[in-house]
């Protein structure tokens, strides 16, 4: 059976390998530390759960769901959008309720994306953002950014990438997986840089905007140039602010003009989102979101300064920024004596992340992401999500790892 050049392209997750492998080993016997997860550990609040049990009765709750989501929730929606980012769109926009972010960004992409459209990616970038442009024939674009700059993308690159054929740049801040958010006067900047591009569309990915730990919390390029709301498309959900991430509801703020047009696409496609789930949301109260994520914050904060404190004493300082958001962090193997082991001479630029990260895993039993998923080589992605003795070990694990020198 023939499978279609569109699918064929699409790249195999490059984790799938050392997952099987980290599941080999603890069939084993041994002890492994698991750093891959994307997903908040934790029991959702007893008031979503409770308004979710409350639902069971109600046969409404599981039949068919508008298909762009309940006309009330999504007004709830687009309400708390407006009171937590101080903007008003509640006359220019509305919402898409959708089967988890990576559908919203899907039903996005495959809505503005002509043949040969080019999409500007910042890397660090999430996994899918390329894959989901080649698969509908757009390219994707890529600016680099690194360690020195906390993974701050130059605005003079981005100038410089930005052609006829830029339909769209995608802006994921707080940033998975580089566990940082864009300043404010990089988002400033930002903002300036697009006005000069009234046809660029902006995407920005604001799925861990809740999720940020340390002072100043993120800001939006939008907040400081209203007009650019006019062209701006927000994905949002519930998955990592609640830890619903198996419940699949993502949300699509965007012009009434596009989110038509996307409600036309996922009526033929997934028709709508989780009418059970959809119903429960709708008896919550959004505002409680910032109390239940307190003391993730705070364990979050802690395994922060865990790899601070660690790679300190361990003289690698070099390898260290700091986290503020999300619950990832991408330790960066190219300033450490391990690289030396892989790298062929001191000019060879090859990213070695996945080697690297499968010595990590046979030899110290540490799980991790590969940092070429993501678009920055010889690094790793790892979650802040473990409790904090385990989550110790396995950075001690990653450092006497990283002190390993040829020879």
């Amino acid at each position: 059976m023939k499978i279609s050049k569109r699918v064929s392209k699409i790249s195999e997750s490059v984790t799938l390998q050392l997952n099987s492998l980290a599941v080999s080993m603890e069939e084993e016997g041994k002890k492994v530390w698991n750093l891959t997860a994307g997903q908040l550990p934790f029991r959702p609040g007893n008031e979503f759960t409770e308004s979710l049990r409350s639902e069971l009765v109600f046969l409404n709750s599981f039949q068919y769901s508008p298909v762009a989501g309940f006309k009330k929730l999504r007004e709830k929606v687009i309400d708390y959008y407006n009171t937590s980012r101080e903007v008003d769109v509640s006359e220019t926009h509305n919402v898409l309720i959708s089967n988890g972010g990576k559908h919203s960004i899907s039903n996005v992409l495959a809505s503005i994306i002509d043949p040969g459209d080019e999409v500007i990616l910042l890397a660090p970038y999430w996994v899918s953002y390329p894959e989901l442009v080649k698969l509908y024939e757009g390219k994707p674009v890529i600016i680099s950014s690194s360690i020195y700059e906390e993974f701050h993308p130059s605005i003079d690159d981005i100038k410089s990438a930005i052609n006829s054929k830029t339909k769209a740049i995608i802006i994921n801040s707080p940033n998975n997986p580089g566990g940082i958010h864009y300043s404010e006067s990089w988002m400033k900047e930002f903002a300036s840089l697009v006005l000069e591009y009234p046809e660029l569309i902006l995407i920005s990915d604001e799925i861990y905007f809740e999720l940020s730990y340390f002072d100043p919390k993120p800001t939006y390029f939008y907040q400081f140039e209203k007009s650019l709301l006019e062209r701006t498309i927000v994905i949002d959900g519930v998955s990592k602010n609640m830890a619903l991430t198996g419940l699949r509801i993502g949300f699509c703020i965007a012009p009434n003009e596009l989110i038509s047009a996307m409600t036309r696409l996922q009526g033929q496609t997934a028709s709508g989102a989780n009418s059970l789930v959809q119903k429960a949301l709708l008896g919550y109260n959004f505002s409680l979101i910032h109390d239940y994520l307190e003391p993730i914050k705070g364990h979050l904060r802690e395994n922060a300064r865990t790899i601070q404190d660690i790679l300190r004493e361990n003289q690698l300082s070099q390898c260290w920024y700091q986290s503020k958001s999300a619950f990832y962090y991408l330790i960066d193997f190219s300033g450490a004596p391990i690289i030396n082991k892989y790298k062929k001479n001191d000019d060879d630029m090859t990213d070695y992340s996945s080697q690297i990260c499968q010595g990590l895993l046979t030899q110290k039993g540490v799980a991790v992401v590969p940092g070429e998923a993501f678009g920055v080589p010889n690094t790793a992605r790892l979650s802040l999500v473990p409790t904090k003795e385990f989550f110790a070990e396995a950075i001690t694990k990653i450092v006497e790892f990283m002190k390993e020198a040829e020879g």
